[in-house]
């Protein structure tokens, strides 16, 4: 079959946010806080169950500051009715949380949104809910009475699900009490889930991010799923959280793409090296260690690119660090340089590159809940960063080959790596990277016809006075710890 994939995604860049740490609106209409010392302070440190109060109105008032920015696309973690501050803990999938603003601010949320042409992408958390999820609330209040014993695993009686000394007699995710596993065998189940999908993509959202959809073990339910939500919009986009290899969804009966830590791993073990925190990441399913030289990381990308379809890979999120895992900078030992140059690498990769909210500014952070520190004030920014985020966001809107160009290793050898970007009819665009310490000369053999003409356009001013070309090739000169995009026009 013919995979197809949304065609806005593959210019797209994404802004992920978590809704209770990017900004909030204190006079928010349906405030539902009648003591703002409910929340804690914004500006201390995180907790695990401590709420902040950002809510999606504070989001509509940051919708200037994204657009300048350059995002084209929004990815919300979950925002419907929950009792805990990341709301993975589903209480009603058709109400978004009061704390947020309630369903009138989403709406708001969208209208905004569109209006600029940023899409909505929003998270949907279907293999569990919640204790307080009515239909196993019920279960809870009436035992084997319960009307909707079907639509959960119950093994035995009594149920215990708060008492952590006791079995809590039913499946639950990873063994959690606090999320109750849906039985998906259950045709029941399926539809509510399947109507709680297209109800949204009504409301007007422009996709999904499925939360650890390798759960779901029921046989077709994800096809049914992409089948039912495409029928609505055929540009709305799936993307599941998958960590590894995820060729048995990526087959274009399911989802669209998948949050790409297979780029993630790599791309931090080769620009960070051995400055990588390994007691911040040994218990996550990706792998920014051990350390790779050019060489290695650019065989890790080669298998990467030869593992789906390339209609796939044009739609791959792609991602440095997200809510749950260390935040990049931190996992790098703070080093700024490293950071830098993932950056780079991601903004150049094929697929939808996904900035992880205040990453751009500096925002750093070790385990959960420290990687989801609140948006910090402008005077806290790192401004070298957030230009950099600016230049380089502003440059992959400007060269369609960084979008959907063809991708061709030209050099990996110790710590350079450099690559082509070319598309048939527009500019080629070439991209390398100085991971190591020295200053390095790279000599590139390219057949871009656009060879002769190539400037620099983002690096360091030394590599642009270095600059040659004689026919096919090209040469230059990057300085330690950085790298360039060098492109015509």
């Amino acid at each position: 079959m013919q995979v197809q994939t949304p065609d806005w995604v593959k210019h797209a860049v994404f802004y992920q946010i978590f809704p209770d740490r990017f900004a909030k609106r204190d006079d928010s209409p349906g405030h539902v806080s009648t003591n703002p010392n409910q929340f804690e302070p914004w500006s201390d440190p995180p907790t695990p169950q401590g709420y902040k109060g950002g809510n999606l109105w504070g989001v509509i008032d940051q919708l200037d500051y994204l657009q300048d920015l350059g995002i084209t696309a929004i990815y919300l973690t979950p925002i419907f009715q929950s009792a805990c501050n990341h709301r993975y803990h589903t209480h009603d999938y058709y109400q978004i949380d009061p704390i947020l603003g309630g369903n009138e601010a989403f709406t708001a949320l969208l209208d905004r949104a569109h209006e600029r042409e940023i899409k909505v992408v929003i998270d949907g958390v279907f293999n569990h809910a919640s204790r307080g999820f009515y239909f196993f609330n019920d279960i809870l209040e009436n035992g084997p009475y319960s009307p909707w014993l079907d639509w959960f695993r119950i093994e035995k009686w009594p149920l215990s699900a708060y008492d952590g000394n006791l079995p809590a007699n039913y499946v639950s995710w990873v063994g959690n009490r606090a999320l109750p596993q849906f039985n998906h065998d259950n045709p029941d189940v399926r539809e509510y889930i399947m109507q709680v999908g297209e109800h949204w993509i009504r409301q007007g959202i422009d996709g999904w991010r499925l939360d650890v959809p390798f759960e779901v073990k029921t046989p077709g339910f994800w096809v049914e799923f992409r089948d039912r939500i495409k029928a609505l919009n055929p540009e709305a986009y799936i993307v599941g959280e998958v960590w590894k290899d995820a060729g048995q969804w990526l087959d274009g009966t399911q989802f669209d793409a998948v949050m790409n830590y297979e780029f993630t791993g790599p791309t931090i073990a080769y620009v960070a090296g051995d400055r990588v925190v390994r007691d911040l990441v040994e218990f996550h399913d990706y792998d920014p260690y051990p350390a790779l030289n050019a060489e290695e990381y650019g065989q890790k990308i080669q298998e990467l690119l030869d593992l789906y379809p390339w209609e796939i890979q044009l739609a791959q999120l792609n991602l440095l660090d997200s809510h749950d895992t260390p935040r990049m900078l931190t996992l790098a030992s703070e080093d700024i340089p490293s950071f830098k140059l993932a950056a780079l690498l991601k903004m150049t990769f094929p697929g939808a590159p996904c900035i992880y909210y205040g990453d751009e500014v500096g925002l750093n952070g070790g385990h959960d809940p420290d990687c989801r520190k609140t948006f910090p004030d402008s005077q806290q920014w790192n401004q070298d960063l957030y230009q950099m985020y600016r230049q380089l966001i502003a440059l992959r809107h400007h060269y369609r080959a960084l979008r959907t160009g063809h991708y061709e290793i030209l050099l990996a050898q110790d710590s350079l790596y450099a690559f082509l970007r070319h598309l048939p009819g527009a500019d080629d665009v070439i991209v390398a990277v100085n991971a190591g310490d020295e200053p390095e000369q790279l000599n590139l053999e390219t057949l871009s016809p656009t060879a002769k003409g190539l400037e620099l356009k983002y690096g360091d001013a030394s590599t642009a006075q270095s600059l040659r070309s004689d026919g096919t090739l090209i040469s230059f000169e990057l300085p330690p710890r950085s790298g360039c995009i060098l492109a015509s026009r």
